[in-house]
């Protein structure tokens, strides 16, 4: 046996090496199954009826090229036009003036590729920004400047193509400071560092206030602050001329789509009440995005509810917001899938799984968007209240 394997190998080395190499390409692609390569397309249209239809996607941590192509595809044939994406700081300039585009550069062209539109999020501070043992969401004052350069480079890099920017995330939570504690004014100065460089980088850029986290947190609260009052705040610290547009998260938790907002209440309609604020402070006309919405049927999170109330409460927040919002741009579900299971209740947010499985949400939404008749679909149970 050892003879006759010798022999082979002897016999293959003969080959000339052209013959070797198309050999070699044909058992790999023999081994390899088709939905795990990166197949080339043709540039497509996503068809929607739904153009407020986005989704949050977390490519940036994708390891496989084929699987940022797959995700975009299956955003393109929800129907959904715009998809939010975080690209941190820490994985593209991980030291001082050196960058790696790599992954960004192909999360972008495949987006171009499936013709969706692109609004990115910015944040998650690298070592050499940050003071030792703190977390990547810890971000000093005197940092401020090397944010907005960073900023700044990504926005010329991608003018044209991404022109939508998110400055930070949830910024009236102590976690998202490096549990430092959240100030409007401490915010406010963010926007105001960041706001000239990337402006004068791309011209046509929108820079979105970052998206507050629902919360009933009161003043001295180590957690966080009341979204309400920390717009507020930022409105009396001068952020009015220092962002173009507001983002939002609207998360339902066990509540109803069409449950009216209180201050006291954690809804989806919540967001209703940061409009009236934006309106006492004569800021009525800027474009709202909600870049995080939706939510979860994980069976034993107490914030979650059924999988049937999940599908008809996010399907009448968006004809809520189809009838009743119109200052809104896009309304953004949380999450296209994760790259690997959570393991906690979080993985109940996903509208796919892991190994590509679509949801029963995921169906519902798409039948939405594309104007397909619901009522026709028997997997969609009416939910129980």
């Amino acid at each position: 046996m050892q003879t006759a394997i010798a022999y082979v190998t002897w016999a293959v080395r003969l080959w000339p090496w052209w013959l070797r190499l198309i050999l070699a390409g044909s058992v790999l692609t023999a081994i390899a199954p088709a939905g795990h390569r990166v197949l080339p397309q043709s540039p497509q249209t996503v068809e929607t009826q739904q153009p407020l239809m986005c989704v949050h996607t977390d490519l940036i941590n994708e390891v496989d090229e084929w699987k940022i192509q797959r995700s975009l595809q299956l955003v393109r044939e929800m129907g959904a036009p715009t998809v939010v994406e975080f690209f941190p700081w820490a994985y593209i300039e991980p030291q001082p003036g050196r960058y790696n585009w790599y992954q960004a550069d192909r999360i972008v062209r495949h987006a171009q590729q499936q013709g969706v539109r692109i609004i990115a999020r910015m944040g998650f501070v690298p070592d050499w920004a940050r003071p030792d043992d703190t977390t990547f969401n810890t971000i000093e004052d005197d940092a401020f400047p090397d944010f907005a350069a960073f900023v700044a480079t990504f926005a010329a890099r991608y003018a044209g193509i991404i022109d939508h920017l998110i400055i930070w995330n949830e910024p009236n939570l102590a976690f998202e400071w490096g549990y430092q504690p959240p100030d409007p004014a401490r915010y406010t100065h963010m926007l105001q560092t960041v706001y000239g460089p990337v402006r004068a980088a791309n011209p046509d850029a929108v820079i979105l206030a970052a998206a507050l986290a629902p919360t009933l947190e009161q003043p001295g609260s180590p957690h966080g602050l009341d979204d309400r009052l920390f717009l507020e705040g930022m409105y009396q610290a001068g952020a009015a001329p220092y962002f173009d547009a507001l983002a939002l998260h609207t998360y339902g938790f066990t509540r109803p789509a069409i449950e009216e907002p209180a201050p006291d209440r954690l809804n989806f309609r919540r967001a209703e009440l940061l409009i009236d604020i934006m309106r006492q402070y004569d800021d009525p006309d800027k474009p709202v995005f909600i870049t995080e919405s939706g939510w979860n049927d994980n069976p034993r999170w107490v914030h979650a509810v059924r999988p049937s109330q999940r599908v008809a409460y996010t399907l009448d927040a968006f004809r809520w917001a189809d009838e009743h919002w119109d200052w809104l741009e896009s309304m953004c579900v949380w999450i296209l899938r994760y790259p690997r299971p959570a393991g906690s209740y979080r993985d109940n947010f996903t509208l796919i799984t892991p190994d590509f499985q679509n949801r029963p949400i995921y169906y519902a939404l798409q039948a939405y968007a594309r104007g397909w008749p619901l009522e026709e679909e028997p997997w969609l149970p009416p939910p129980v209240e």
